[in-house]
């Protein structure tokens, strides 16, 4: 074969194998940044979570913090659907407002709130029905509740009703009583108050003879108590707005060694209130549904950023807790 055939076809091998190689080689450019691109947005749409922001009046209240581990189970039956941030307004309704706020411009999609004081609640209200964003008030009854926004929780009369109905068949309707009241801008402390004097009228023999607030707090119920038994009047029964207080009024009860002869009522029903009913220290107190009310309202929350229809009042019923039914409630 001479030289310049085989060249020929040497040249024929050279330009078969270059087509081959262009027919096989790599996608365009093009087509693979559409298909990153839809890769990408089917990531985003996956990790998209709804933003619930949780203001609570204070971190330090026993029962609040229950109400809180409720938010947290619900929360956690949802896995990372939720993403949950939590803050202490301290008792301070101008920052509670500040948090609120803060809530708004971080693009939360639901909000809920533990109002530090009732009566002062509708610049939060007005600030996310107007961003759009569901609220979700919890425990304590606002008193300004416009459409738009939700309450979950108990009739807090109903707590003081049933307390008080106790104390006064204890007590063969007749006695001296005073009333630990909690923070006195609560509706919930209005409202126990009130359930309280609502029966005491109904017993002729029954006289209401102090009515002060211990703030929600064990220290200063304890403090109230051994001022109210320094002063030398009779006392028989106490009827406190929360269990925390009527602990501390049964220390101060209990140094001066008057345990067993005093009548205490607590509300909420916490472990440490249903450890004394097992003691024999307090006499009653009222199951507040720390679970149900927490996990209701994160309930109401999410539906709600859902789009979903919820009630404007969500009713968790209160339940008496006595020495014969408390390993009910343990």
């Amino acid at each position: 074969m001479n030289q310049k055939r085989i060249l020929a076809l040497l040249l024929v091998l050279v330009l078969t194998l270059v087509a081959f190689v262009g027919c096989s080689g790599p996608a365009p450019a093009g087509n693979e940044g559409e298909a990153e691109e839809t890769g990408q947005e089917a990531d985003q749409g996956t990790d998209e979570k709804i933003k619930v922001g949780v203001s609570i009046a204070n971190f330090d209240d026993t029962f609040l913090m229950y109400m809180k581990d409720g938010m947290d189970a619900f929360a956690k039956t949802l896995g990372s659907e939720v993403d949950v941030t939590y803050v202490d307004a301290n008792e301070d309704a101008p920052r509670q407002l500040n948090q609120v706020e803060n809530f708004i411009s971080q693009g939360m999609d639901a909000i809920i709130v533990v109002p530090v004081n009732t009566q002062a609640t509708e610049p939060m209200s007005n600030a996310a029905v107007a961003a759009g964003i569901p609220l979700v008030y919890v425990n304590r009854v606002p008193d300004y509740l416009p459409e738009g926004t939700t309450f979950v929780g108990s009739e807090s009369i109903d707590a003081g009703i049933f307390q008080m109905e106790y104390l006064a068949e204890k007590l063969d309707g007749k006695g001296n009583v005073v009333i630990m009241q909690g923070r006195l801008d609560n509706e919930a402390s209005q409202k126990r108050t009130e359930g309280v004097q609502e029966v005491a009228a109904k017993h002729p023999e029954i006289n209401i003879t102090k009515v002060q607030t211990a703030n929600w707090s064990r220290e200063e119920g304890m403090t109230l108590m051994e001022n109210w038994l320094s002063s030398g009047d009779q006392i028989d029964a106490v009827a406190s707005n929360n269990d925390d207080m009527a602990l501390g009024a049964i220390m101060a009860i209990e140094a001066a060694g008057l345990l067993g002869e005093i009548l205490v009522g607590g509300v909420d029903a916490t472990p440490d209130a249903i450890a004394q009913v097992e003691a024999g220290k307090l006499d009653v107190t009222v199951f507040q549904d720390a679970n149900g009310q927490g996990g209701g309202a994160m309930e109401a929350a999410v539906n709600l950023a859902k789009g979903n229809a919820v009630d404007q009042y969500v009713w968790i019923p209160f339940q008496l807790v006595t020495p014969e039914n408390y390993q009910d409630f343990k």
